[in-house]
């Protein structure tokens, strides 16, 4: 039996992710800091196939201990498609950000994220059918004002992920590794990155995506074979690209 493991599942792009693999006939493990969200989302994906097997694994996954036990805890299940969505932004000046909200980013956005694309990786690589797919950002390929560390996360995220797709076809690995770039999404990142209680796009921002939308982009980059799948910062429209960034092969002279 095989199962799709997503991360930061409890809301957002995250949870609508869930929904739209469910509605495919995919079991699921859901992880996220919220246990209540979570088990709403597993009641919902009830709703839409009650055959489903759904795992939910409450975590913080900004430490870095909780990252390997989480992995370790799925050693008995076979993933076909590996989603680290989890993540959060910040929106202030570098030399005002709160550096305790941004050390968590850090460890979050990063390390986390690294440690389990690098995990599963190592012991899937040569499955076939597998997939690992990284949520980046539209300022993980530009840089936003007053944004400048999110944006740094999120071009390492793209970077990384980018480059680990290149390797994994260079080694004539069976896994595919894509990268999903969205650009405003309606979802709690806002008010997460603002550090309030509430906010609404409608009317604060000219464009956006629903995080519904974003999950069908998400599965539309799934079904294909390129690397990127990017929104347009200036038409809103959903690209799947090749890789963006530049890759030179190392010279094994």
């Amino acid at each position: 039996m095989n199962y799709t493991v997503i991360t930061g599942a409890s809301s957002g792009i995250g949870f609508e992710t869930a929904l739209a693999f469910a509605a495919r006939g995919k079991n699921l493990i859901l992880a996220a800091r919220r246990t209540e969200e979570l088990e709403k989302l597993q009641s919902k994906v009830a709703e839409i196939n009650a055959k489903l097997d759904v795992v939910i694994r409450t975590v913080d996954l900004s430490v870095r201990a909780n990252v390997h036990d989480f992995y370790d805890s799925l050693k008995d299940y076979e993933i076909e498609t590996w989603i680290n969505n989890a993540g959060f932004g910040n929106f202030a000046s570098v030399g005002e950000q709160d550096l305790n909200k941004i050390e968590s980013m850090l460890h979050l956005n990063i390390e986390a994220l690294t440690i389990l694309s690098s995990r599963y990786a190592r012991d899937y690589a040569h499955v076939n059918g597998t997939q690992i797919i990284n949520i980046s950002s539209g300022g993980g390929y530009r840089i936003i004002a007053n944004a400048v560390t999110y944006c740094a996360t999120k071009f390492y995220v793209s970077a990384f992920t980018e480059g680990l797709a290149q390797e994994l076809r260079e080694n004539g690995a069976a896994m595919q590794a894509k990268v999903l770039a969205p650009a405003a999404t309606e979802t709690e990142f806002a008010k997460r990155s603002f550090d309030i209680d509430h906010f609404e796009y409608a009317g604060a921002v000219p464009k956006f995506h629903t995080a519904k939308q974003m999950a069908g982009f998400l599965l539309d980059l799934y079904d294909s074979e390129k690397v990127v799948g990017i929104v347009n910062g200036a038409t809103y429209e959903f690209e799947l690209r090749d890789p963006i960034f530049t890759y030179v092969t190392r010279s094994r002279n």
